[in-house]
């Protein structure tokens, strides 16, 4: 029977845990209980949380605040299966599992759905018959165009290549080349940014008469404190699948490590 262990996490990683106890795996955890005492170096399989890491330095612990270094996992580690997020264990047997499509489209659902509910939450009206720009044709970006235009929005979306820009044309949405989105003006009511790079300038935010501006992005797509100051409703929302729906969530990252776990066997 392989040994897995759970390093760190939220409650993605319960899930996860229970999902794999239910396949008949021996699971074990370390910093995601309180006084867990997972031991890496009898493991098989690790599987590290989403992100693995917030500092560069520790296992991101969010549940117990435990302090968990990533050199510990080089030291304790050689020849194991390291399951992780948005990191990458140079010399170890390591895979991305946020560079998998099984896992990243499925993921967006969730990300998409939050920030719908996020946007109404902090608007006076309706996303039926808004004006709505989604800054990125990703993974992100196509489902939430999908569910906004689905309610009745007005959905324009940015994108950068031709074979997206004629995907968009197939469904029927606008579109707009996100490299000239600091050329034009951007007259929305809402505008979501799932890109990670600077897209809207300094320049471009003071002119922007949106009632909601949100970044989907982890590395950001404008100045939030700039935005902020211009009093635009600004907001930053990353990581929203574990803080709006993280059982769905579990089992996205459940069924997808799963698969990783046969695939490798």
């Amino acid at each position: 029977m392989k040994k897995v262990c759970i390093i760190g996490g939220d409650t993605r990683l319960k899930t996860v845990k229970h999902y794999l106890e239910k396949q008949n795996f021996f699971v074990n955890t370390l910093g995601l209980y309180p006084d867990d005492k997972g031991d890496i170096t009898l493991s098989d399989i690790l599987i590290l949380p989403v992100p693995t890491t917030r500092d560069g330095k520790n296992i991101f612990t969010p549940l117990t605040n435990r302090v968990i270094p990533l050199e510990e996992i080089y030291k304790k580690t050689n020849d194991q299966l390291i399951l992780c997020c948005n990191y990458n264990f140079k010399n170890r047997n390591c895979i991305d599992y946020n560079t998998l499509d099984s896992y990243a489209l499925l993921n967006a659902v969730p990300t998409a759905e939050g920030a719908i509910k996020i946007a109404i939450e902090n608007t006076d009206f309706t996303i039926w018959q808004s004006n709505i720009l989604v800054i990125g044709y990703g993974r992100v970006g196509k489902i939430l165009a999908d569910r906004l235009k689905n309610l009745g929005a007005n959905v324009t979306v940015s994108a950068r290549k031709p074979k997206d820009f004629a995907a968009l044309e197939a469904l029927g949405f606008s579109s707009i080349n996100t490299e000239k989105l600091p050329e034009l003006y951007l007259g929305y009511d809402i505008i979501f940014n799932t890109v990670d790079a600077l897209v809207l300038p300094d320049n471009t935010l003071k002119n922007l008469p949106c009632s909601l501006l949100m970044d989907l992005s982890s590395k950001g797509g404008f100045n939030l404190e700039y935005a902020k100051s211009l009093g635009l409703n600004a907001l930053n929302a990353p990581a929203l699948p574990g803080k709006v729906a993280p059982k769905t969530a579990g089992r996205i990252l459940a069924k997808t490590v799963s698969e990783l776990i046969r695939f490798y066997n």
